[in-house]
């Protein structure tokens, strides 16, 4: 798939996210909004996944471990063709299967529940591992936020993988430097993060602009071409990439847009279709 292509699911999954927590009146749309673009690079290029067979065993495994960025993954999932877009718009409401965070018992496609952060990550690591024991081929992939990187839990999580030379584990971070108090150095810095991971034994792959598929694509490459090593993507972003007002704004990390506000965004984003 083109790079062209990747864009434009990728402003498809934005326009879910918006209508998804718009439809909810509660959200997480700002970090959702980051992270759509390697959403997209995965479910649409990476990944070996198959919407009709979501429990297939051969499937590469995601594990959302910043699971308030539901929105986002949902709005990936149904780009995919995992369920219909129109779902969207039960996000949060009840009886819905679109839970406020991923629920693997109910959503399809969805590998992993989460939502308290730092404990996705430790299951994609246990995910790999057992790939490894049973000789399994399949990859797994966990996208981390900045902010929940200074969760302990993580590091533990790191320093097993690392140590067990897990090559078929990629975690991503989308380093968008906010979080919910703030700017990351305001609350509690983890830079250089880069170098963290490498002195937990992994190769690491540094993406400048990680909207723009042209940099991702070797960046994953690298991981899939690496050996005896895990390896950590840690990609640049925007937080509340694609909606003007939305961008690089901490009050949009936790609070859903307004009718107007709504009619703004998607206005926005149907002109980058």
């Amino acid at each position: 798939m083109d790079n062209a292509e990747i864009k434009r699911h990728a402003n498809e999954i934005r326009k879910g996210i918006i209508a998804g927590t718009h439809a909810a009146r509660s959200g997480h749309p700002g970090g959702s909004l980051s992270a759509a673009d390697v959403l997209a690079y995965l479910y649409f290029e990476e990944m070996h996944v198959d919407p009709g067979n979501p429990h297939d065993p051969g499937r590469d495994r995601f594990v959302l471990s910043k699971g308030h960025c539901a929105p986002g993954l949902y709005a990936t999932l149904a780009e995919r063709g995992f369920f219909p877009k129109e779902d969207l718009l039960t996000l949060r409401h009840v009886g819905s299967y679109l839970q406020g965070h991923p629920n693997m018992h109910d959503t399809p496609g969805v590998d992993m529940s989460t939502g308290s952060l730092g404990q996705g990550v430790s299951t994609a690591v246990g995910m790999a591992l057992a790939a490894k024991h049973w000789g399994d081929a399949y990859r797994v992939y966990s996208l981390l936020g900045d902010g929940e990187i200074e969760e302990g839990q993580v590091w533990e999580a790191a320093m097993f993988a690392g140590n067990h030379q897990l090559d078929n584990l990629c975690l991503i971070v989308d380093n968008n430097n906010l979080q919910i108090d703030g700017t990351i150095e305001e609350v509690n810095s983890a830079q250089p993060i880069a170098d963290k991971f490498r002195a937990f034994r992994f190769h690491v792959a540094e993406v400048a602009d990680g909207s723009d598929p042209g940099q991702l694509r070797p960046a994953f490459q690298e991981a899939r071409s690496t050996k005896g090593a895990p390896t950590c993507i840690v990609m640049r972003t925007v937080k509340g990439k694609g909606v003007s007002f939305m961008e690089d704004q901490v009050g949009w990390h936790g609070k859903a847009p307004n009718d107007d506000e709504f009619a703004q965004a998607m206005a926005e984003l149907s002109k980058e279709a």
